[in-house]
């Protein structure tokens, strides 16, 4: 149980606010596009773009309040400050009186409160439960002083996140104009040679060991599988959840990789790559690259990065879908001399670590935002009037 300050008091959901469940699309004053005879925006219980569903002629609600997804993914709460509709058993909390500050209590039901799960069936959340919530009681002068020091770091996360989906954007229109050789670096204008993939670099093709032996699986070999690549945030990897034995390693048709080799996922999610930071082996997923000489393996990291579409189109398989070694090696690709690819590799390497370094402050201050919640809606942290 939670200690609030002593001039806190201790009530339920139930004792703020008024609680409703959205109902059916009214289709007669439904529209799929906001317009001048539909204004109203109406809300569901979906997370993705906070709930958003339509646009109706007419609101329900009079705005000032906080929905709730009830339904599937429940307990998600977002502060409607305009007039709305709620459909779906979207719960609706409108406030009692105006010393209720709905805002706030968006931040304390998403920071503060647990909402149990059923174990079969959908999950649900209904009116009559959320009701029984607890929930601080305070003045609403302080509400607004904890609303306006978490709006600050929520307004600096959200222009983070926009300006890094900027600058995605403009990385993604670089990588499609330099590696295609659409647009060219300064003091570079030779020609580029038509080639292969299999003409580039070697192709060697992971392997997994028997399984059952979980000897083979107390080592310190690092290896690597194609759901390690997935959750990656950049291009390269150093280490990875499994270690092997060298007999498990001799088990299998896999073979220790140099730093750089590039990792492909070669089955299911064809395309996704890695770089190799230390010397690894990858399991029977993967169609690895050793870069010849000439071919700059940073380059060909990116390229390859572009050639998706072709991979998956060349893709074979009734159980699952996977690239050959020959497919793969076939693939017709053009490329500059080395110095251009290096120059290259460095302009998109210098973009992408520009956005890490946006996503890392990001994820920090997600962190930091985090923590002043738990410390201002519990009241451990008191916000000077």
């Amino acid at each position: 149980m939670v200690a609030y300050p002593r001039d806190w008091k201790e009530g339920t959901i139930g004792d703020l606010f008024n609680v409703s469940a959205g109902g059916d699309v009214k289709k007669q004053w439904y529209s799929k596009y906001r317009t001048q005879s539909h204004p109203y925006e109406i809300f569901s219980n979906g997370i993705e773009n906070r709930g958003l569903y339509g646009y109706t002629s007419t609101a329900v609600y009079a705005g000032n309040a906080v929905t709730v997804t009830a339904r599937g993914t429940i307990g998600q709460a977002f502060y409607r400050e305009r007039a709305f509709d709620a459909i779906i058993r979207l719960l609706v909390l409108s406030p009692k009186n105006d010393n209720i500050k709905p805002k706030f209590y968006e931040y304390f039901i998403n920071s503060q409160v647990i909402f149990e799960k059923e174990n079969t069936g959908v999950p649900q959340l209904t009116a009559p439960k959320i009701k029984e919530k607890a929930v601080p009681i305070l003045g609403g002068d302080e509400q607004e002083s904890i609303i306006d020091a978490l709006s600050k770091f929520d307004t600096y996360i959200d222009d983070l996140a926009e300006l890094i989906e900027k600058k995605r954007g403009i990385r993604d229109g670089a990588l499609a104009d330099l590696i295609n050789g659409r647009i060219r670096l300064d003091n570079f204008n030779g020609e580029w040679e038509k080639t292969t993939i299999g003409a580039c670099a070697d192709i060697l093709q992971g392997g997994t060991p028997n399984t059952a032996n979980m000897t083979y699986w107390k080592g310190d070999i690092i290896w690597v599988t194609p759901s390690e690549i997935t959750k990656l945030k950049g291009m390269y990897i150093s280490d990875s959840e499994r270690k092997i034995t060298s007999a498990g390693l001799q088990n299998s048709s896999a073979q220790i990789l140099p730093v750089g080799t590039i990792l492909l996922c070669s089955r299911a999610t064809i395309g996704e790559l890695a770089i190799a930071k230390k010397q690894m082996a990858t399991n029977q997923g993967f169609k690895n690259l050793i870069c010849r000489n000439g071919v700059d393996n940073i380059f060909m990291a990116y390229l390859l990065t572009t050639l998706k579409g072709i991979m998956i189109s060349k893709a074979i398989g009734t159980t699952f879908l996977e690239i050959s070694k020959t497919a793969l090696s076939e693939i017709e690709i053009v490329i500059p001399q080395f110095q251009e690819q290096r120059a290259i590799a460095s302009v998109l390497t210098a973009m992408d670590e520009e956005i890490e370094a946006l996503e890392i402050e990001r994820d920090k201050m997600i962190q930091i935002r985090e923590g002043a919640m738990d410390d201002l809606l519990t009241g451990r942290v008191r916000l000077t009037r």
